[in-house]
């Protein structure tokens, strides 16, 4: 019994379905790379409540300076993130946003990463040191690291064994922000115009920083830094119009000095009460004349 032969398409049927679904995938393409919406924006600085692994809100090699301090995974309790992974997969989670980091920013870009030096609660780790590596593994060249004496020693509730060499704890009451740059220490792009004072220039470039930490009950977030962080960082490392990013933006910090000291900025944030947040100390702790965008709720569920 001989088998039917199944009668080939025509060329022109074959074109037609071609087409069709070269169609199809030009309309995901253009999907995938359409730019999400801000969740607010205002006189060039914009919030964009998003994951950073996964937002294409931020162009290549387009970002003079990044200020951030990113979850640290030591159970703190945030809305949308989980402060308890394992070590492994924390740092397997940082790589990845570090990477990203290094795509985003300008040859003549900088980093400064405010991280703890290490980390006692679920185990010694020597977090700084782990992370710093792995900022240099993905292309990061390695400049300095700022001591961030925040004053706290007397919160400590650790002490290992009491009065006795058996297994004292050796906590060191500080924090580190380590400064990175891709390309070239030199920067050249920008407005070259720079707004820090003698004093300032002279007190800072002093790598032991002392100030206080910012209170979690004024801010209404569990992890905010002082705006004094993200100032001197600011102030320091960038020109004047420079363009600034936070990947973690959390209570909005960074934009807040931003705004205060004439820089663009980009804050990115996974959760939306955050980013609320964010924008209500904008216009609340900001002098600049606002002209505000918001979108809708509905708006951002189509995103």
């Amino acid at each position: 019994m001989t088998k039917k032969k199944t009668p080939k398409k025509s060329k022109s049927i074959r074109r037609k379905h071609q087409s069709v679904s070269t169609a199809k995938e030009s309309i995901a393409v253009h999907k995938t790379h359409q730019k999400i919406k801000p969740f607010y924006q205002s006189k060039g600085l914009y919030i964009y409540n998003n994951d950073f692994l996964k937002t294409n809100c931020v162009d290549d090699k387009s970002i003079d300076l990044i200020v951030t301090s990113p979850p640290y995974n030591v159970g703190i309790e945030y809305n949308s993130h989980q402060d308890t992974m394992s070590y492994k997969k924390y740092l397997s989670f940082t790589r990845k946003w570090i990477a990203k980091c290094y795509r985003l920013t300008k040859n003549d870009g900088r980093f400064c990463l405010n991280i703890p030096l290490d980390k006692n609660k679920g185990g010694q780790q020597s977090v700084c040191a782990d992370i710093t590596t792995i900022a240099k593994e993905e292309g990061w060249k390695y400049h300095s690291t700022i001591i961030w004496n925040e004053q706290n020693i007397s919160r400590r509730t650790a002490w290992g064994s009491w009065l006795s060499a058996s297994a004292p704890y050796v906590i060191a009451p500080v924090e580190v922000i380590v400064l990175l740059y891709k390309k070239q220490w030199k920067k050249i792009s920008g407005s070259r115009k720079s707004d820090i004072t003698k004093k300032e220039f002279i007190d800072w470039t002093n790598g032991v920083w002392t100030f206080m930490g910012e209170s979690k009950k004024r801010i209404g977030h569990p992890a905010p830094f002082p705006v004094e962080l993200p100032k001197r960082c600011i102030k320091l490392f960038s020109f004047i119009d420079d363009t600034v990013l936070d990947p973690f933006l959390g209570s909005g910090t960074t934009l807040v000095a931003c705004a205060q000291n004439n820089r663009k900025g980009i804050g990115v944030d996974i959760d939306k009460k955050y980013c609320e947040l964010a924008r209500s100390r904008i216009l609340n702790e900001t002098t600049f004349v606002q002209q505000e965008f918001c979108i809708t709720k509905e708006q951002i569920n189509k995103v």
